[in-house]
């Protein structure tokens, strides 16, 4: 498929059948996908109604088919056809063959029937100089009918479907027309032009593709395998998780995986855009496709391929592919009324002015043949389409997920940002700072801590084990574990409940006394987090946590500020620590909120606003759902980035202001597609029908225009969508020679 009207008529082909639903048709990925009742239609009939139109259908992951009936060339026109059609067919996640991709434009399909389409005229230019008017009439008359053959075939299976007004039809209509009224010289160019393109917006249809496939390509196909004490060479899909790999120097790590040996720096680029190598030490996290620079690491396999960084990341951008922007729908719906419409005005031009003012037939025909040609939607139908994919391999490259048009549109119109604190605005990694035993030596309470928090999720839960186990202290054994969302968790130890929870739960459980109360006070005034622990509801001690604000946390604000953006903190936290963090960061905040509170902050905040909400945990994964944009931090939990609409993979806060301007970018470029395609119709429909322009110009406004919208889409593959330099995982202030100051940005 090369343009949205090619998406468009595979739509059309399929959803009038009965027991079909939800049809989506993806331009870049060229993929099918819909709900089938196989009660009233069998998948075969699906298949059929595909290949009736002339495109070739696979299953998944199947070789890609050739289409029976050739839309380019009738079957067996060249010998090498079905080669040439498999690799132009090349699925999007599947990385193109060397020879596809080094086949030269000439060799393909497309290319072959420009070449033929251009010799035929060019032969029968040189019958009228050697032969005479008479013959060149007739070798005129041969090359638009040979070149117009597949046209017309392809008009009448979309006839057949009931999709009568295609620019094929239009096409093969205005070339016999223009037969008809002895104009075969210029039906034949107009026949070549078309050809031509339909060449350029292959080519431009296959560069955007290719912006998305080159992500494909970054896993290598190998890895190095520790088999005992020995390597062997393997296949990269078949690495299992628990694994060892070696990476040597100059290598794409093969996997995603933790570093168990060796200290290396390693170029993150092909993955984030980032161009500063991080440094991976035994306990570092790697990812698919990132390159090692330095020393040999020996890495063990975390993530089976299928779920690895680059296969995550093309999933969500085919995912999005199918998302279809309310721009996009609306065009759709406007090109099915367009279409019909410009066929009646043609009509109109053809008839009036000879019936009512006795103007010549062959004048007034010719111009409404024109007219035809000219009121082709393809540049208008791709102007959406083309942007969003654009949009959408940008934001990949630079590490910013946003699952489909409609998100790019609801993220340009933004207009508050509320942000979860911990994870988020903050490291995710607190440090236990203080420990106030009450009834209990400080070991004993470490241990319940731990034995209450051993393999919790959340940030705080986590820093709770790692401090004892830092100081050596084995946490107590417990059953029974469970989370109180919002205020902490309690398990079962010794026979007895040991809760470990916010003041919120204390108080809650009558357990608070005025001096702990005081005592809490006093820390959190210092912008630390307290938890309380409780054994059968009798304070066993405190624990104070401090988690920093992320470098870069300040600076997103500002710069959301300077994009006329507000932004708000809500947060579970006690409300003294979250005004110590918001005071420092220069934003709103809201405390001391459940996760069905941080749904109600977020309705509120809808009220006249457009709001986006940036959040990593499980408890964010409601809100993310709330707003009219969520956005999970890459480092997340799968819950909140199944939920979310868009992730930051670089957990840099600063992206979600590039995520905007991003977002804002493809709208712009819309725009400006939207007024090319329209502005040069209008432009020509005039000249047209007063007679200034021909067939050949009409051809040319056609396809001129739908190129051109889709170069000025292909723009934003260089759209640097932060100002901001840094690595993933990494916050500013720890790269060499960034001096925290950002880099300017480029369109």
């Amino acid at each position: 498929m090369d343009c949205g009207s090619c998406a468009a008529k595979v739509r059309g082909a399929v959803e009038r059948l009965p027991g079909v639903a939800d049809v989506e048709v993806a331009l870049m990925p060229e993929r099918l996908s819909l709900t089938l009742d196989a009660r009233q239609t069998a998948p075969e009939t699906i298949e059929s109604a595909v290949r009736g139109i002339g495109f070739g259908i696979a299953p998944k992951g199947a070789p890609p088919e050739t289409p029976q009936k050739s839309f380019i060339l009738p079957e067996g026109a060249f010998p090498d056809m079905a080669s040439v059609s498999a690799a132009d067919s090349t699925p999007l996640d599947e990385a193109p063959t060397e020879a596809a991709a080094d086949q030269p434009w000439y060799r393909s399909a497309k290319g072959k029937l420009v070449i033929l389409t251009g010799g035929l005229l060019a032969a029968a230019w040189g019958a009228r100089l050697g032969l005479g008017a008479e013959s060149a009439h007739w070798a005129f008359v041969l090359a638009t009918l040979i070149g117009l053959f597949p046209v017309a075939r392809r008009a009448l299976a979309m006839a057949r479907a009931r999709m009568p007004f295609t620019i094929e039809m239009l096409m093969s209509i205005a070339g016999l027309g223009a037969l008809m009224i002895g104009a075969p010289e210029e039906a034949a160019l107009v026949v070549f032009l078309f050809a031509v393109g339909e060449l350029l917006e292959g080519l431009s249809a296959e560069k955007a593709r290719n912006g998305i496939r080159a992500l494909s390509t970054l896993v290598p196909k190998t890895a190095r395998l520790e088999v005992g004490t020995r390597t062997r060479e393997v296949a990269a899909e078949r690495l299992g998780i628990g694994e060892v790999v070696q990476v040597r120097p100059g290598d794409r790590v093969p996997c995603d995986g933790e570093v168990i040996e060796g200290t290396s720096g390693v170029d993150e680029s092909p993955v984030t855009g980032e161009s500063v190598p991080s440094l991976k030490e035994p306990g570092s996290t790697v990812f698919a496709g990132s390159i090692n620079t330095e020393a040999l690491l020996r890495v063990r396999v975390t993530r089976s391929a299928e779920e690895n960084t680059i296969a995550r990341i093309l999933r969500l951008v085919s995912e999005a592919e199918s998302a279809r922007a309310p721009t996009e729908r609306f065009i759709d719906r406007f090109s099915r009324v367009y279409m019909p419409a410009v066929v009646a005005a043609a009509v109109l031009v053809a008839l009036l002015p000879p019936l009512m003012l006795g103007q010549p037939w062959g004048d007034w025909t010719y111009r409404a043949l024109a007219l035809l040609l000219i009121g082709c939607p393809c540049a208008l139908v791709i102007s959406v389409p083309a942007s969003i994919a654009s949009a959408l391999a940008t934001g990949a490259r630079n590490g910013l997920l946003m699952k489909g048009g409609k998100v790019i549109e609801a993220s340009a119109r933004v207009t508050d940002v509320a942000f979860d604190k911990t994870g988020t605005l903050t490291r995710g990694t607190p440090r236990v700072t203080d420990v106030a035993a009450l009834e209990v030596p400080d070991t004993e309470l470490l241990a319940l801590a731990a034995g209450v928090e051993l393999g919790a999720s959340h940030p705080l839960g986590r820093a709770i084990c790692a401090e004892a186990e830092e100081r050596g202290i084995a946490a107590a054994q417990s059953s029974g574990g469970r989370g109180l969302p919002g205020k902490g968790a309690e398990a079962t130890i010794g026979g007895v409940t040991v809760s470990v929870g916010s003041p919120r739960l204390a108080e809650e459980r009558g357990a608070l006394t005025e001096a702990l109360r005081a005592q809490v006070s006093a820390l959190e005034a210092e912008g630390k987090t307290v938890v309380v622990i409780l054994r059968e509801d009798r304070p066993m001690g405190l624990l104070a946590l401090r988690d920093a604000p992320r470098a870069d946390a300040a600076e997103a604000i500002a710069q959301l500020q300077a994009l006329g953006i507000s932004a708000v903190m809500l947060t579970g936290d006690n409300p003294r620590t979250a005004q110590a963090i918001a005071d420092a960061l220069g934003l709103d905040h809201r405390a001391g909120l459940l996760p069905e509170d941080k749904v109600a902050a977020i309705r509120d905040l809808r009220h006249g606003a457009q709001v986006m909400m940036i959040g990593d945990g499980i408890n964010d994964a409601p809100a993310l759902a709330a707003a009219h944009v969520g956005v999970a931090m890459g480092s997340g939990t799968d819950v909140a980035l199944e939920t979310a609409d868009a992730a930051i993979l670089r957990n840099r806060v600063t992206d979600a202001a590039g995520m905007i301007r991003l977002a804002r970018a493809a709208m712009r470029n819309i725009r400006q597609n939207i007024a090319i395609a329209l502005g040069l119709k209008a432009v020509f429909l005039v000249t047209t029908v007063l007679g200034v322009t021909g067939l050949w110009i009409a051809v040319l406004a056609d396809t001129g225009a739908t190129v051109l919208v889709t170069l000025n889409a292909l723009r934003l593959l260089a759209f640097r969508p932060s100002p901001v330099s840094g690595i993933l995982g990494a916050d500013r202030k720890d790269l060499p020679g960034t001096g925290g100051k950002p880099a300017p940005a480029t369109t």
